[in-house]
């Protein structure tokens, strides 16, 4: 059998990654558009804030695709998918024919239609060139703006904080920060907190225009006020890269719709990642293209498995402050039981919420203790039984829910 897999992102890679571990001989070929070998999209945030330099970014030693006879070309667009033959076109010039199809080719940046957009100075950061490109732009120290106060938003701007850039403007359109992973209580003390170290924040506002001469010097609001910016960053959230499966007839909404064993609407064509539309959810997580990844690959070598869905769960560190958020942190409807615990002093907040009984989501900021166990608590849907209200505490010994 000979899988392409159309991407060389997390789910592109992970996918190529744990069919080779499951069958030694199919043939394996990955085709991306990116001219780099695979490294984690986190890494773009270390490199951005000169924690990692370049030559560490990626994932894999310069010689493991060979070693696992994965085929990797790079630099190459897939410009055409034929899902009867299971063949695609590469770079318009010839085609390439396997038994199955992996759509991998993740998303794009959310550009908002704004004017002033296209505007030098204003950027993006989805992949390498981006980050090495707007690193270029900073070296003479612009005051920045960053437009999106969610994940990727607070982590630019800790990376440039840390680069030594002053003033650094993150703007969101919510009232609150992170208002996917937080709620009110939470998002206020890590704007306290982040305030405290140089970050400035405008919330509630939306920006109608980049403008500027040659290159970008203010953003004008809804409301008609001006913030002055020599540099403005998107991270507004992401688009699925639909433009192939679209074209080649596969049904879509929002994602590429997949079924439980993530199988397009055309036979043997299969979808992961940022992508992929699985019960009406995109996740635009990497522990879900992880997840969607391994189930893939299972099924590509007959080993049919389903997916049934990957608990949201966050876990970001801005300046030194952690923050985990997983699974349903603003319950909607009856049955839900909060538990929270606040130190304002201290920066540390801790929100259970339980649903008969069970742990189905959890803030944890200020403190990396206990965190990664209550995610999987949170994952697992256990029940804390006695000991729920004990979770909130500081020394908790984890270890005592094993006999429930």
């Amino acid at each position: 059998m000979k899988a392409i897999i159309l991407g060389n992102g997390v789910a592109g890679a992970m996918t190529a990654k744990t069919l080779r571990e499951l069958d030694s001989s199919t043939e394996i070929m990955i085709i991306s558009q990116e001219k780099y070998p695979y490294y984690p999209r986190p890494n773009l945030i270390d490199f951005l804030a000169g924690d990692l330099p370049l030559n560490r970014i990626f994932a894999f030693p310069a010689d493991w695709a060979e070693k696992q006879k994965i085929e990797v070309r790079l630099g190459q667009e897939v410009t055409a998918l034929d899902p009867a033959r299971k063949a695609v076109e590469v770079d318009r010039t010839g085609w390439v024919q396997g038994d199955k199809i992996v759509l991998a080719t993740g998303a794009s940046p959310l550009l908002p239609g704004i004017p002033g957009i296209e505007r030098k100075g204003a950027f993006s950061l989805r992949t390498l060139d981006d980050a090495v490109s707007l690193l270029e732009f900073l070296a003479g120290g612009p005051e920045v703006v960053i437009l999106g106060g969610g994940l990727l938003g607070l982590e630019i701007a800790r990376a440039i904080l840390k680069r030594g850039l002053k003033q650094v403007t993150v703007v969101e359109y919510f009232n609150r920060l992170l208002p996917r992973q937080l709620d009110e209580i939470g998002a206020r003390l890590l704007q306290s907190q982040l305030e405290k170290m140089g970050l400035r924040f405008l919330l509630g506002k939306e920006a109608v225009e980049i403008s500027g001469k040659e290159t970008v010097s203010q953003v004008r609001f809804k409301d008609g006020s001006f913030l002055s910016a020599g540099a403005v960053v998107i991270a507004s959230g992401i688009k699925p890269r639909l433009e192939l499966a679209s074209k080649a007839g596969l049904a879509a909404n929002r994602g590429v719709l997949v079924d439980d064993y993530l199988q397009t609407s055309q036979p043997g064509i299969y979808a992961a990642g940022d992508v992929s539309e699985h019960r009406g959810r995109i996740y635009g997580l990497i522990p879900a293209a992880f997840d969607q990844a391994r189930v893939v690959a299972y099924n590509l070598a007959g080993q049919e498995k389903k997916y049934e869905g990957t608990v949201p769960a966050n876990t970001l560190k801005v300046a030194g402050i952690f923050l985990t958020s997983a699974g349903q942190i603003l319950p909607e409807g009856e049955g839900f039981e909060v538990l929270s615990r606040l130190d304002e002093e201290q920066g540390l907040y801790k929100k259970l919420v339980l649903k008969d009984g069970q742990l189905v989501g959890a803030i944890w900021l200020g403190s990396k203790k206990g965190s990664v166990e209550i995610t999987r608590l949170v994952q697992a849907r256990k029940n804390p039984g006695p000991y729920k209200s004990d979770l909130l505490t500081d020394d908790f010994d984890f270890s005592r829910l094993n006999n429930l």
